[in-house]
């Protein structure tokens, strides 16, 4: 088989988790090729997104003990999802088909064989489905089914249980390349390309090694990132919410004109401070939701690179491997 797959990782501050997935994800890629399902010419893309510890060390030393390892650095941290899209981008003029996932090993990597299999059989993306969340705590389980739920509800195409880990031909990369917006949610993006997909479902496992590098308030701002990024339904419901307070105040200042006329008014100063408080709340957050909107819109404008390569391990090989990646 003359399928050229990369397998794309984003790595960042991975130095106690890569020495252990680095040789199961070797595997899985040999594996496939021994069944002919790939080429040898396939890889192991690493993309270190500037991190801090020695991941990038290990990324060169992986590269330079074995052909199918290669890896490129950002110049700095820019994120998970510019991680991925770099590594994406870099991989396009070399593979036939890419696969992210991520670097802790929760991702079964055995699924890369069923997500293979449904690209030869016509799927041009294969999206990989998380089929439970038994390894999720309550809480963490019960928000990311209302993430999903929400931004279905404002209109965001999200498949459900869906992150990053996915298979992508490059004719879908190709069409991907035309989206240049700087606010990325990558699984909110691709079902725009459109093309046939399907699905893959696998079992999420415990990270391997090493401590989460997506607490709560990563997972809020990747959530509100997806919502702002990808729908204008805040927009709207700021406008439904002002014509609903609206129609409630016009009721309120009839009323207060009717008990003025029947002279039953009372001064009362806890009523007036609530409804002050209340409508000056909804007003900060509809600003605060405008302003999201208008930053967006600026960040957009100014056209800033979304990832800067700084270092690729073939470029530092010998001048025999100074053209694109080994063997390829």
């Amino acid at each position: 088989m003359n399928t050229v797959l990369y397998v794309v990782i984003p790595c960042y501050n991975e130095q106690e988790v890569l020495p252990i997935t680095s040789g199961l994800f070797l595997n899985e890629l040999t594996d496939l090729i021994g069944k002919g399902k790939i080429s040898d010419d396939s890889r192991i893309l690493f993309v270190n997104d500037g991190s801090r510890d020695s991941t990038w060390d290990l990324i060169r030393k992986l590269a330079g003990e074995d052909p199918h390892f290669l890896g490129i650095s950002q110049s700095r941290n820019r994120g998970h999802q510019n991680a991925v899209l770099a590594g994406l981008m870099e991989a396009m003029p070399y593979a036939d088909i890419t696969i992210s996932i991520d670097c802790d090993g929760q991702d079964d990597i055995t699924a890369m064989e069923k997500m293979v299999d449904a690209y030869h059989q016509g799927a041009e993306v294969v999206y990989g489905v998380r089929s439970s969340r038994k390894t999720d705590t309550f809480f963490k389980r019960t928000t990311a089914q209302l993430f999903y739920k929400l931004l279905n509800g404002m209109g965001v195409e999200a498949v459900y249980n869906h992150a990053d880990y996915r298979l992508v031909s490059s004719r879908v990369l190709r069409a991907f390349a035309d989206y240049k917006e700087v606010n990325l949610f990558l699984r909110g993006m691709f079902p725009l390309v459109g093309f046939n997909s399907t699905s893959v479902y696998y079992e999420r496992h415990e990270r391997m090694a090493g401590e989460s590098h997506y607490p709560l308030s990563k997972m809020l701002a990747l959530a509100f990132e997806g919502i702002t990024s990808l729908s204008t339904a805040p927009l709207h419901l700021i406008m439904v919410l002002g014509c609903l307070i609206s129609g409630l105040s016009f009721i309120g200042v009839l009323w207060a004109i009717i008990m003025q006329v029947l002279g039953r008014t009372t001064a009362g100063w806890a009523s007036m401070v609530c409804i002050l408080c209340f409508l000056g709340g909804i007003q900060l957050i509809s600003i605060g939701i405008l302003g999201e909107y208008i930053g967006k819109v600026y960040l957009e404008t100014k056209h800033r690179p979304r990832y800067i390569i700084s270092q690729k391990t073939w470029e530092e090989a010998e001048p025999v491997h100074k053209d694109p990646p080994p063997n390829t």
